[in-house]
């Protein structure tokens, strides 16, 4: 059995499933962090993780790394239970969140959900944040979002990735999903990444990794894949779409998954990317079989289940 790797003193990693993102809480004599929130579905199940690990102390400062909803969508609650509590966002998105605009923020088009939350300061790339016992670097990752960032402490060459790197894979390139050409900025994060050396990787979903130089392999073999069909990636994101509802739901009919899709913008938007003289039910049905048969849904004639 492959035992779990050892983090620098005052990192602890709450590992998420996958509707939710991890929380790293880093501790040190001053104060204390926490990177990323999880869904807001799960905001009750954070403020307990977060309790237990703090152990009495109380919550200082949030970074988010960026901000789609499975990364702030427990902002709010934490700032409900800890007041004083300094919230840092990304740059680009900064206004959208201080005028509260759930459709630039994705939230909306995407079919997920986010409760307003207010923020302190932002993460600016190329500078350091000192973050418990370490100073930490301040990276920009665009690709899967582009305003997402990436955060590496040198001394222990500890990187916290966000989507930016998985051990298998990146997070869904979203800017390809509205036209832009975002392949070759995963392509330069990725570059990035390499350049940093890093020893250990906690990413943004699943357990954290030290054979770095391999998932780089296997996420630019992704990436690779993308770049050469590009209609591979639009229905890998839409079908990314529907399990996250599944997720969400966990069982729903499929008449009732169908009305989600046809009126969530991002959905209906890949389907004229990708199939548009398909008939949009077909579509849907289709990306489910598909999730049905990689194991990661479950059907009979009427409902629809999400399966580990």
């Amino acid at each position: 059995m492959t035992q779990p790797l050892v983090l620098p003193s005052g990192i602890t990693l709450l590992e998420r499933g996958w509707l939710s993102s991890n929380n790293i809480l880093i501790t040190g004599p001053n104060h204390s962090a926490l990177i990323d929130s999880g869904y807001a579905t799960h905001a009750g199940q954070t403020l307990a993780l977060v309790a237990a690990a703090l152990n009495g102390r109380t919550l200082d400062v949030l970074i988010n790394t960026h901000l789609h909803s499975d990364h702030c969508g427990g902002n709010a609650a934490l700032q409900a239970r800890y007041p004083a509590l300094q919230i840092l966002i990304p740059p680009g998105q900064a206004a959208h969140v201080a005028n509260w605009n759930p459709t630039a923020l994705s939230y909306t088009p995407t079919g997920q959900i986010c409760d307003p939350f207010g923020f302190n300061a932002t993460l600016q790339p190329n500078t350091e944040i000192e973050l418990g016992h370490q100073i930490w670097q301040i990276h920009a990752a665009p690709g899967h979002d582009p305003s997402s960032v990436i955060l590496f402490e040198p001394k222990s060459r500890l990187l916290l990735s966000a989507d930016a790197l998985w051990e298998n894979g990146f997070g869904v390139v979203f800017p390809e999903l509205d036209g832009d050409d975002a392949f070759a900025e995963v392509e330069r994060t990725l570059e990035l990444i390499e350049s940093l050396h890093a020893k250990t990787v906690i990413p943004g979903h699943g357990p954290a990794f030290a054979d770095v130089p391999a998932a780089l392999v296997r996420a630019r073999k992704r990436l690779d894949s993308f770049v050469n069909d590009p209609a591979k990636h639009l229905r890998y994101a839409a079908k990314v779409l529907i399990k996250f509802k599944l997720l969400e739901v966990q069982t729903i009919e499929f008449a009732a998954l169908l009305a989600w899709a046809q009126a969530t913008e991002l959905v209906a938007h890949v389907h004229q990317s990708d199939a548009p003289d398909t008939r949009f039910d077909a579509w849907v049905n289709q990306l489910v079989t598909d999730l049905v048969r990689s194991g990661a849904a479950h059907r009979d004639q009427l409902m629809v289940r999400n399966a580990a």
